[in-house]
């Protein structure tokens, strides 16, 4: 296990008197999201994070809406349809850095029956065009986020509610707000003492952009291939337990390699970069309320794994509602 960084004092937020009502501890793209709808919702709001929203894990992502390691199904479900709602929305507006990109999951085994989170995806089809040695796949319209420009454009939009995103090293979930929302991520292991969450490194690559207008997906891999206005990322790897965030050479040979044989088109892609994220696993999503010893309201939203853009909006909707009106 990576040592923690070392521990900054906590500053204090102000005194009692204008002191934020919700503490958000994380500035991933959950904590943003969860962030954003409680300042729509009237809360004063504060993120505080270790990492800032373009060093996280979120930055890393692909971020191409799939509903991947992360459980219940159930309620993933149902958090992936608002999500991609609300992304699609998103995708209408200037800046956000969301697009709308059609592709195809690719299967090398078929058995006909429909993807379990099926029901969140109305544009669904058998896909018509299934690759050499695959034997079905499914195809859809799905939000892609640029998650540069999408954190940006979160935080700009927090701020403009009249929030705030403020570095902060903790070592447990401050004390100083009636109500702290713990969307920590990986930190949660920490922050809030579950043993439960744990890395599932992810590999990436960046290749320059060839004009590939869709997106490919083989989850077996897992392979995927995501377009964006100026590169593709290619990945991936799923390394459970893994805390290492060095790119490995070996590593991102054979997910270029396996990238190739599902998109040949990128044998002509220059390679742009590497980078690694640690997605924050759990056996289940957590998202429920607890108090602490001194009656402090906590809501906990952390181990969404690798679908964290995926579920953000459906979740951030939930805290809300735990949270309640301001």
């Amino acid at each position: 296990m990576v040592p923690p960084r070392p521990v900054a004092p906590l500053p204090l937020l102000g005194d009692t008197s204008d002191m934020a009502r919700v503490i958000v501890v994380g500035a991933g793209v959950v904590g943003l999201s969860c962030a954003v709808r409680l300042l729509e919702r009237g809360h004063q709001v504060s993120v505080v994070a270790r990492d800032l929203p373009l060093e996280t894990t979120s930055a890393t992502a692909a971020a191409l809406w799939y509903p991947y390691r992360a459980y219940p199904f159930e309620r993933v479900t149902a958090w992936a349809a608002t999500t991609l709602t609300e992304l699609a929305a998103l995708a209408e507006v200037d800046g956000t850095g969301v697009s709308m990109v059609p592709g195809t999951e690719v299967l090398r085994t078929g058995t006909g029956a429909r993807p379990w989170w099926a029901s969140a995806v109305p544009s669904l089809e058998p896909a018509t065009d299934v690759l050499p040695g695959f034997e079905a796949g499914w195809s859809f319209d799905a939000p892609v986020a640029e998650m540069p420009v999408y954190l940006r454009w979160l935080t700009v939009r927090v701020e403009e509610l009249g929030g705030t995103v403020t570095r902060m090293a903790l070592s447990a979930l401050p004390d100083l707000a009636p109500v702290v929302v713990n969307a920590a991520g990986l930190g949660a292991r920490l922050l809030g003492h579950d043993g439960s969450v744990l890395p599932v490194r992810g590999q990436v690559l960046y290749v320059e952009q060839v004009g590939l207008d869709r997106w490919w997906l083989d989850s077996s891999g897992p392979t995927y291939v995501v377009p964006r206005s100026n590169d593709i990322v290619v990945g991936g790897t799923e390394e459970e337990g893994s805390w290492d965030p060095a790119p490995d050479d070996a590593v991102a040979k054979d997910i270029l390699a396996r990238a190739r044989e599902l998109v040949p088109e990128l044998r002509r892609a220059r390679v742009l970069g590497h980078r690694v994220g640690l997605r924050p696993a759990r056996p289940a999503v957590r998202l429920e309320q607890s108090t602490s010893g001194t009656g402090q309201r906590l809501v906990h939203c952390y181990g969404h794994g690798g679908a964290g853009v995926t579920l953000s909006w459906g979740c951030a909707d939930e805290v809300a509602d735990l949270v309640g009106p301001a």
